[in-house]
C-alpha cells in the first residue's frame, strides 16, 4: 500500500498578526516617512506620485495592504472604512499635478492607516480577553 506524504502546517495566529504588523509598519514608513530633507519627512508615495497617471494608482494600490490585514485577521470593519477614506483622499489629492505631490507628502495616509490598524488590533485583543 502506498503512503501519501501530507505537509501540515499549524499557524500561530498571534505570530502571524505580529509579522503582518511589522510588514505594515515598514511599508507605512517607506511610503510616508523614509526620507528627510531639512527636517521634513516624506516617503516614496510623494516621489512615485510624480509619475503622471500611474504613480498615484500604484501607491494607492499598495496603500490598501492594511485594509487586507483588517479582513485577514477579522478586525473591526469600521477601521477598514476609515482606512479606505484615507486612501481615497490621498489618491484624489495626489492627482493634482505638483500640488498633489506636496499634498501626498503632508497627508501621510499610510501612517494614519497604520495607527488605525494598530488601534483595531488593540481593540480586538481587548475584546477577545473578555
Amino acid at each position: 500500500m502506498a503512503t501519501i506524504a501530507v505537509n501540515v502546517h499549524r499557524r500561530d495566529e498571534v505570530l502571524d498578526l505580529e509579522a503582518d504588523l511589522r510588514r505594515a509598519r515598514v511599508l507605512a514608513k517607506l511610503l510616508d516617512a523614509q526620507f528627510s530633507v531639512a527636517g521634513f519627512r516624506f516617503g516614496l508615495d510623494a516621489l512615485i506620485g510624480l509619475v503622471p497617471g500611474m504613480g498615484d494608482v500604484a501607491t494607492s494600490a499598495v496603500a490598501l495592504y492594511p485594509l487586507y490585514l483588517v479582513r485577514k485577521h477579522k478586525l473591526p470593519q469600521r477601521y477598514a472604512r476609515k482606512m479606505l477614506v484615507n486612501v481615497a483622499i490621498d489618491f484624489a489629492g495626489g492627482t493634482v499635478p505638483i500640488l498633489g505631490d506636496l499634498f501626498d507628502a503632508y497627508f501621510k495616509a499610510n501612517l494614519k492607516n497604520l495607527a488605525l490598524l494598530e488601534r483595531a488590533v488593540q481593540e480586538a485583543g481587548r475584546a477577545s480577553k473578555r
